[in-house]
């Protein structure tokens, strides 16, 4: 079992912070892996009553684009995922959810970055904003359940953990569709 030998921490930021640890892979085999370390994230798929996914559009600065993305965010320190879900849906779309349902979790990019996220199908949506943060500017845009699907592969969903969240989901909401 590899183990590590240092851990320092180089830089701390407002979302996450960088370290550099020296592991040793096997006896003899050391090497220095550069790691994101982060609290953590939720992430949305909010179906209203029409059968219509809400997702968010921004602009994302490093890819140099605007994205559509399932709403998310980030854990606060030691914060409940599911209260995190309750806060961030009402900051991205305005939408409270009357049932949060967990879906499932994974590690957004475990080769080099501690985040894991916590997937919640939102239902029973009803007016409930709260302030935006400072740094978003966010466009709802709803989309048909059968539409959703047919968006993946004509690369107008690009998000990572928008395309895993949608995959944890498409059960759900296939059976959502056929009800509909």
């Amino acid at each position: 079992m590899p183990r590590t030998l240092h851990s320092e921490v180089i830089y701390r930021g407002k979302v996450f912070n960088v370290r550099i640890d020296q592991v040793e892979l096997a006896p003899g085999k050391i090497t220095k892996l550069d790691i994101v370390q982060h609290n953590g994230a939720i992430v949305m798929v909010p179906v209203d009553s029409e059968g219509n996914v809400w997702f968010v559009e921004q602009y994302r600065h490093a890819a140099g684009e605007t994205l559509l993305e399932l709403p998310a965010g980030t854990l606060e320190a030691a914060e409940d995922p599911l209260s995190s879900a309750q806060r961030e849906l009402r900051e991205e779309t305005g939408m409270a959810a009357s049932r949060l349902i967990h879906l499932g979790e994974f590690y957004i990019a475990p080769g080099y970055s501690t985040e894991y996220l916590h997937v919640y199908l939102a239902e029973g949506l009803t007016p409930a904003p709260l302030p935006q943060d400072e740094d978003e500017m966010l466009q709802i845009v709803k989309v048909p359940i059968n539409q959703v699907f047919q968006w993946v592969p004509e690369k107008k969903i690009r998000d990572a953990k928008t395309l895993a969240a949608l995959l944890l989901a498409k059960p759900t909401l296939i059976k959502m569709a056929s009800h509909s």
